[in-house]
């Protein structure tokens, strides 16, 4: 079953935030104003099958569950995630009640996106020790010569 059939079944509705109708629907340029994307953005994960809001003519609306998908879109585009990536999350967090699945393989992409961030973080440190080194050099090296100071500086 494709991820965009997982989307069309019915689900039961989840508990409403206090104040809010337990139904309430969102158009797309409330939910791009509140995510702080473009309406452009929800469209593409639309059309990618992440999201299937319900049409009145061609008028989209969203439910809670359109909303909580996108922020999970959102955060997974944030932290590096993949679209297919995020669709297969997403997969998992509508057939797996339990959420096991879907934390086991959130766990195993953190563990790399951290093992990858600390090799990029240990590769920018090394690049910035070569720079400033090659630096003090050009520094030293125009002292020397009685130019002074920085180059293009005052």
């Amino acid at each position: 079953m494709s991820a965009r059939q997982q989307q069309s079944r019915p689900k039961q509705p989840a508990a409403s935030p206090p104040g809010e109708p337990p139904e309430r629907l969102y158009s797309i340029g409330e939910l791009a104003d509140e995510l702080k994307v473009t309406t452009r953005a929800i469209r593409f994960y639309e059309a990618k099958g992440l999201i299937a809001p319900a049409r009145r003519g061609v008028a989209r609306s969203y439910s809670r569950r359109d909303r909580a998908r996108l922020r999970l879109i959102l955060r997974g585009k944030n932290l590096g995630f993949t679209l297919e990536e995020i669709a297969q999350y997403l997969t998992l967090y509508d057939a797996d009640p339990t959420q096991m699945a879907q934390t086991q393989m959130l766990f195993a992409r953190v563990e790399t996106a951290i093992d990858d961030l600390q090799t990029k973080r240990a590769d920018l440190d090394r690049t910035l020790r070569e720079l400033k080194e090659i630096r003090a050099q050009c520094a030293a090296h125009l002292k020397s010569r009685g130019a002074g100071g920085r180059p293009g500086c005052p």
